[in-house]
């Protein structure tokens, strides 16, 4: 597109960028503002940075938007950018027409408490996420990108988790979970839920990392869809002014009379994947800060699940292992999506430990849990973290929760006795299926590691899951919905040898 005199065409909604370039932030704000529109919408970014001249067409072609025309008066450039293509413009959906966001809702009121069943000893369980139907995920991109109605969306993930439950009740399971199907990914999702977070493309965040080049190769490496993973960004104080998965209990338990168990992303992980300088710092003058909002969001979701009637609700934090383990790969790990600079292994896990307790006081402990992992986005075993517990067992120690559900089966974690540090009135949940071997484990494979957590931690103590969800990442699962049914079948059929 050529720099034009005047704008043909009059935008729907624009923003002054100032001097940020694309690596600075400006993508972002692009992204804020853009989203919102109709396929067709314009967007006027205004902006005094000469580079943006080059990065933004080249932005436009990389996420299929169209600059329309550009402008130039001195230093002021003014850009018309389309969402989507300029033939898909209507003029009876226009913009221009459409009413301003609503303003953020009062605080929700407190839910009718209703009684949880409780989980028996030996219970089998996922860990949290399973396969979407490829119906599943074409409805998930299409509610993201605003051609899908939020009410049509729900529709199609409530047939998607009815399907996920008849499956769980085949292969055995003790504790039902709906298998994430409402979301994106284990994490970002709740960017989508929040007040004043946004799911942007992982693509736009490239200019963002030390060599985006070789981050970019990284992911694709590690087979990452950079360009529909999405992640959160924060653009504003953050709120909440609706639920981020009780919504998911509630459809949940009507479906299933068992146990149900939900998770969220923990503290931790959340801090360090919302806190980036060059748009966070707008709203929160620390990553400390910004911490104190996402604990007091967390807190108030955790209440309602409570009173929503989940058995267990899980926090994972598969970051903290990023914290001690990447290191010896000299390379930030996408396994979490945590782009942010970290400090020193011993005050992030002193960090962590301080924002998971700060969510579960005075909170029942005991229907709480923690979930941690080595990263889960690719079945190699090769490219993901390695290392036992040793030093992390400490920390985990230190954090005053319900149970600790980890990944124990792959070699890659060691031996499992090093949880005899953990608390002795903690349950102790361990990986004894590998969601990430493409064969199902023998049924006496199964059994064996059973009794050896009987015999460490005693047959009241104990839970059974795999080391960690089927399909952390929508658009990247793990394994087909028919392994992960065999695989929960596995671990069910052996935990009936000890049930005699």
């Amino acid at each position: 597109m050529e720099l034009s005199a005047q704008h043909a065409h009059a935008p729907d909604v624009g923003f002054d960028g100032g001097d940020l370039d694309c690596g600075n932030g400006l993508l972002l704000l692009i992204r804020k503002h853009i989203d919102p529109l109709p396929r067709g919408g314009l967007l006027e970014i205004l902006s005094r940075e000469i580079s943006v001249d080059e990065d933004l067409p080249a932005w436009c072609r990389l996420t299929g938007n169209e600059l329309v025309s550009w402008t130039k008066t001195g230093k002021q450039r003014s850009f018309l950018v389309c969402k989507g293509r300029l033939a898909e413009r209507d003029a009876a959906v226009a913009v221009a027409a459409v009413e301003p966001a609503a303003p953020v809702a009062a605080p929700m009121r407190r839910r009718e408490p209703v009684a949880a069943p409780p989980v028996p000893e030996l219970a089998v369980m996922g860990i949290g996420s399973w396969p979407r139907p490829r119906w599943m995920i074409e409805a998930m991109h299409a509610y993201v990108e605003g051609r899908l109605s939020e009410a049509a969306f729900h529709e199609t993930a409530d047939d998607a988790v009815r399907l996920v439950v008849a499956a769980q009740e085949k292969a055995g399971v003790d504790v039902m979970t709906d298998g994430e199907q409402r979301r994106d990914s284990y994490a970002s999702f709740v960017a989508s839920r929040l007040d004043n977070c946004q799911l942007i493309p992982l693509a736009d965040l490239l200019p963002l990392v030390d060599d985006p080049e070789e981050f970019a190769a990284e992911l694709r490496a590690l087979d990452i869809p950079a360009g529909d993973v999405r992640h959160p960004a924060v653009f504003g104080a953050l709120s909440r002014s609706r639920p981020l998965v009780a919504h998911e209990v509630d459809f949940l338990r009507a479906a299933s009379d068992k146990p149900v168990k939900v998770a969220l992303p923990g503290p931790y992980l959340l801090t360090r994947t919302m806190w980036m300088e060059c748009i966070s710092d707008r709203a929160y003058d620390s990553r400390e800060q910004l911490a104190a909002d996402i604990v007091r969001v967390l807190r108030e979701e955790l209440q309602e699940l409570l009173d929503a009637g989940a058995s267990i609700i899980q926090f994972d934090e598969p970051v903290l292992s990023e914290v001690v383990f990447a290191g010896a790969k000299n390379k930030r790990s996408f396994m979490c999506g945590a782009l942010s600079e970290s400090l020193p292994p011993e005050q992030e896990l002193g960090f962590a430990r301080d924002l998971l307790n700060a969510v579960f006081d005075g909170m029942p402990r005991e229907r709480t849990a923690l979930h941690v992992c080595r990263g889960n986005w690719t079945p190699d075993e090769s490219v993901a973290l390695a290392g036992s517990y040793a030093p992390l067992v400490g920390t985990l120690a230190q954090v005053r929760v319900g149970a600790y559900l980890l990944e124990m089966c792959t070699p890659r974690a060691g031996d499992v006795e090093i949880l005899k540090q953990l608390p002795d009135d903690a349950r102790i949940g361990i990986g004894v299926v590998n969601q990430k071997d493409c064969s199902v484990e023998s049924v006496d494979g199964v059994a064996a590691r059973i009794q050896r957590g009987i015999d460490l931690f005693g047959r009241e103590r104990l839970l059974l899951h795999p080391d960690c969800g089927f399909a952390t990442f929508a658009d990247n699962a793990i394994c087909s919905a028919g392994h992960a049914q065999e695989k929960l079948a596995a671990i069910a059929q052996a935990v009936a040898r000890f049930r005699v």
